[in-house]
């Protein structure tokens, strides 16, 4: 029987499309509930619970989710995730108290799992082994927009002027919802016909442990959070070095776009650059540099120097996220990729949680350049792990030649994320 055509590139492009309208709401969401915490009376405890419940309580549902992809189809989890994002804004946006405003935070924390979960698994199930590397590539660029323009919009919607923020924090969170909700128009046939496979129901569940103890899996999981803890303590930590060294907030702004246009940018050419040095190489050398920069944003260097260090930075941390899910993918076993990858956003969620707590103690105790020296020595740890961890993955492949004609059996034979 000939192999099945592989789908053509449009589902990738309408799956982008769709990721970046729903990180877009996320994105803009979340300062808009910080924002409306504070406008009931929230103190800066309250908000880190609020954030809190927003990482926590997706983990108890990320491998049932990925368990559950693994034996079926990947697409119905979009428009779930859509539905309880925009729900989650929405009624953030009602709420009167603050346990019912982390409640729904961690609605829409649920449904920005399920939508993430269901997007990777559909980027690893319907991209040939050596496409898997640019798809990510492309698919995470969704995600960078979304993260650009989010939360410009909400600053721009928010006033805090003349007690106003109760009202303009709402209506943020009434329009993310909106927002969120254009993300169905770009899901229609994102998922091939044939793509969710019978075989794969047959299979036998794959322990988690098992999953966690291929080579190669750990390693993706680590620099998956290393990056991401990388990006949120930079963001959350930039205003605060600002301040001290008397940089003009507007300034600051202008410094986190520029880290994250950097970020698209180094998405764009990804597949040159996989070309020219390979994905280990690639991976384990921006870590490095990436980690060398995050020490050296402590130093007090000028404005111009900074923009330059972290146009550098938001480059090199635009590797990571993609590549990481390649490696992921490509190490864990063919009928447990999607749990693989439930278990890489699980990892980044304790990371979202344990890292800004983390540098906070530290700069407590060691001042405000500290946590960008913990960044540095993170991510040169998820160097050093990235060269491991390519290795692996090169020595669970199958060694036998896949044959040309069948790129549908060559992905099914090689041992194998997201954000």
């Amino acid at each position: 029987m000939p192999p099945e055509p592989r789908p053509g590139r449009g589902w990738l492009l309408r799956l982008v499309i769709a990721f970046a309208f729903a990180q877009g709401a996320v994105s803009m969401a979340r300062p808009a509930v910080s924002y409306r915490a504070l406008s009931l009376g929230a103190d800066e405890r309250a908000i880190g619970v609020i954030a809190g419940v927003y990482a926590l309580l997706p983990l108890f549902a990320a491998v049932p989710l990925g368990r559950r992809t693994d034996h079926g189809r990947c697409a119905p989890l979009l428009p779930v995730g859509v539905v309880l994002i925009g729900g989650g804004c929405a009624l953030s946006g009602t709420s009167g108290s603050l346990p019912v405003l982390a409640a729904w935070s961690g609605v829409m924390g649920l449904g920005h799992l399920c939508f993430v979960i269901g997007a990777q698994s559909l980027v690893a199930r319907q991209s040939a082994p050596a496409e898997q590397d640019r798809n990510f590539g492309h698919f995470t660029i969704g995600a960078s927009l979304g993260q650009l323009v989010g939360p410009i919009a909400a600053g721009y919607l928010i006033s805090e002027r003349n007690g106003e923020m109760a009202r303009t924090s709402a209506v943020a969170l009434i329009v993310s919802a909106a927002v969120a909700a254009v993300s169905l128009t770009s899901l229609w046939r994102v998922e091939h016909r044939g793509a969710g496979g019978p075989a794969r129901q047959a299979v036998g569940k794959v322990p988690v442990g098992g999953i966690l103890r291929t080579r190669g899996v750990p390693a993706g999981i680590f620099i998956s959070l290393a990056v991401l803890s990388a990006t949120d303590i930079l963001t959350a930590y930039l205003p605060v070095v600002g301040e001290h060294r008397g940089i003009a907030p507007a300034t600051v702004g202008l410094l986190l776009s520029l880290r994250a246009a950097a970020t698209i940018a180094c998405r764009l050419v990804m597949t040159p650059m996989l070309r020219a040095v390979g994905r280990t190489a690639l991976l384990s050398t921006t870590c490095l540099l990436g980690g060398l920069l995050c020490a050296a944003v402590a130093l007090p260097v000028p404005v111009w120097a900074l923009a330059v260090m972290l146009a550098v930075l938001g480059f090199c941390l635009g590797v990571g996220q993609p590549l990481s899910m390649t490696t992921v993918v490509q190490a864990a076993p063919a009928a447990a990729r999607s749990t693989a990858l439930a278990l890489r956003l699980t990892g980044n969620r304790l990371g979202q949680v344990a890292a800004p707590a983390s540098a906070g103690l530290i700069a407590g105790v060691a001042g405000t350049a500290a946590p960008f020296v913990m960044l540095g020595v993170l991510l040169v740890g998820a160097a050093v792990l990235g060269l491991r961890g390519g290795r692996g993955a090169v020595a669970h492949a199958d060694p036998a030649p896949r044959p040309a004609a069948s790129p549908r059996a060559g992905r099914s034979r090689a041992g194998r994320e997201s954000t």
